[in-house]
């Protein structure tokens, strides 16, 4: 059994920064990508970030060269630092995990992420 738990998030002035965090646990070994989608109220969920075992890494178009996402090894998680937060980029951001980033067979619960104007 896999268990993936979020962290971090919250409240920040547009031009702010946000740090999320994800550990993995259990069977992981299983898990090649970990990452985050995202949703907005009324949008469709899109995919933020992801990280492969290999080290490497994709991101949406929206949000590159302002987010980082890396690979805590002897925690077995990732973290997504956000740098320049937009408005724009306030939604619930869901970590997960699974072979492929288009195979996210694992979920962390969701860490809301909101930025002012």
């Amino acid at each position: 059994q896999v268990r993936l738990v979020g962290s971090g998030g919250g409240f920040v002035q547009a031009g702010g920064s946000l740090r999320l965090s994800c550990a993995a646990s259990g069977s992981s070994s299983t898990i090649n990508v970990m990452g985050w989608y995202r949703q907005a109220p009324g949008k469709q969920r899109e995919l933020v970030a992801f990280i492969t075992f290999a080290g490497r890494t994709n991101y949406a178009e929206s949000v590159k060269g302002r987010f980082t996402i890396s690979r805590d090894g002897a925690n077995n998680a990732v973290n997504l630092q956000m740098n320049r937060l937009k408005p724009e980029d306030t939604a619930l951001y869901s970590c997960m995990g699974g072979p492929d980033y288009y195979i996210p067979n694992y979920w962390g619960q969701g860490t809301q992420v909101t930025v002012s104007s």
